[in-house]
């Protein structure tokens, strides 16, 4: 079944405009088919909606019986023609590459997708269907001031002078956190936000592992490892140590058979969002750490899994299973914000994302962006200052790399954007932006 797009007028014109939006005029004038990819609630749908000319709504059981007796019909309507939820129907995804091999025009088709599906499709899609990942707002998409300092610059050596000014603090970063970069819930008092989240948690338990065909036979022992995961929020904590956490003081440990399928689930879902160990095969660097370093798709996830408040993050208090890490709860928040954020502007220059950390744990950076032969390192630190220890792990990997570094840069919650004497930059969180 087509609809008209016209029906969706309200929601456009409502519509808040995303980093994502320029990747995709860019692609979808010179590509015949991008799949926008993300969790629930991030916002795919609504993006597609500013460009698509025909719908076909997957999530939409009618609309979909239709479309699995004769597939041909999602070819049908004005383009761009966007196929919404295609994962309910794996057999879409063949039927649009099968499209582009038969010579489909530039934007001719969108696809979403909240899931990997249970059964994949046939072929992978790739070099014919490009996948664009979506995330939720970052800092620079939630109208909390004007980013001075652009990663793209950054990444293509053109560091200069770093300025710029913020009345962003602690307490609106705290805010930021707790808030959620999810569209739906931005503006949404405290409570109603909290909700709105709890329910979000409760869904991917009771409904999203059973619509992937996984049967989760112990709510509460699915629950804990998602509470455990979030506690290990910036840590490149082990999988076994995560385990130990969510069952700690409840019984007998689960085999590692009961909760592996948690993890591969949720990254179906894309409710995990690790950062993968940066390792570089055209530098001196040696004996890196392989383990990704934990973040969920969303910060606020992580906080309302743990119970955390402004007062909680604030005033420290003991939160969630017990995770070993380094500085408190709010600073792993808080770098997992920054990390959403800094994916997001990276996506945007063609950049990838990692981290560092050597075998013996004694050199790490937080955040590596390479694009080509070109790194920009980010250290995180809770504080408006940065002292020198918050620089030997930068001042070492410039050392080490030379030339293919193009910038270092110490992201803060501080006011003001400067670079120091020794080259590295210091920026306020809220300045940073694409």
């Amino acid at each position: 079944m087509v609809d008209d797009v016209q029906g969706n007028l309200d929601a456009a014109n409502s519509y808040r405009r995303r980093i994502a939006d320029d990747e995709l005029d860019e692609l979808i004038a010179g590509l015949p088919a991008i799949a926008l990819e993300g969790p629930k609630a991030v916002g795919k749908t609504a993006t597609a909606l500013q460009r698509a000319a025909t719908i076909h709504r997957l999530d939409d059981e009618a609309e979909r019986s239709i479309a699995q007796a004769d597939t041909s019909r999602l070819l049908e309507g004005e383009p761009p023609v966007l196929i919404d939820e295609w994962q309910r129907l794996p057999e879409s995804f063949d039927r649009i590459r099968r499209a582009v091999d038969d010579g489909a025009r530039a934007g001719s088709f969108l696809l979403t997708g909240s899931a990997s599906p249970t059964e994949p499709p046939t072929h992978s899609g790739a070099g014919r269907i490009v996948q664009v990942r979506l995330r939720p707002m970052t800092l620079a998409e939630r109208d909390i001031g004007t980013p001075t300092v652009s990663l793209r610059k950054l990444l293509q050596g053109e560091g200069g002078p770093v300025t710029g000014v913020t009345d962003v603090n602690l307490e609106r970063y705290v805010h930021e956190i707790l808030a959620s970069g999810f569209p739906g819930l931005r503006g949404l008092a405290d409570r109603l936000a909290r909700a709105q989240l709890d329910g979000y948690i409760d869904r991917i338990i009771d409904r999203d592992f059973e619509e992937l065909g996984r049967q989760v036979r112990r709510p509460g022992t699915l629950r804990r490892w998602m509470q455990a995961y979030a506690a290990a929020t910036a840590t490149t904590t082990s999988y076994e140590k995560i385990r130990d956490a969510a069952t700690s003081g409840h019984g007998e440990k689960p085999a590692r058979a009961t909760t592996q399928p948690y993890r591969d689930v949720l990254e179906r879902l894309w409710i995990l969002d690790p950062v993968p160990a940066w390792l570089p095969t055209r530098s001196r660097l040696a004996r890196l750490s392989a383990p990704p370093k934990h973040h969920l798709a969303d910060p606020a996830l992580a906080a309302r899994l743990l119970g955390a408040d402004a007062s909680t993050l604030l005033h420290p208090q003991p939160a969630g299973p017990p995770i070993t890490r380094e500085g408190t709860l709010l600073g792993a928040l808080f770098e997992s914000l920054v990390t959403l954020s800094v994916r997001v502007y990276a996506q945007a220059a063609e950049a990838r994302t990692f981290h560092l950390r050597t075998w013996s744990g004694d050199r790490e950076v937080d955040l590596i962006v390479e694009r080509g032969q070109r790194t920009v390192a980010i250290e995180v630190k809770l504080g408006q200052t940065p002292e020198e220890r918050d620089l030997r792990h930068l001042l070492w990997l410039r050392n080490e790399l030379g030339e293919d570094l193009a910038d270092a840069i110490i992201i803060t919650t501080g006011q003001a954007a400067y670079r120091r004497p020794d080259g590295i930059a210091v920026v306020p969180a809220a300045l940073l932006g694409p």
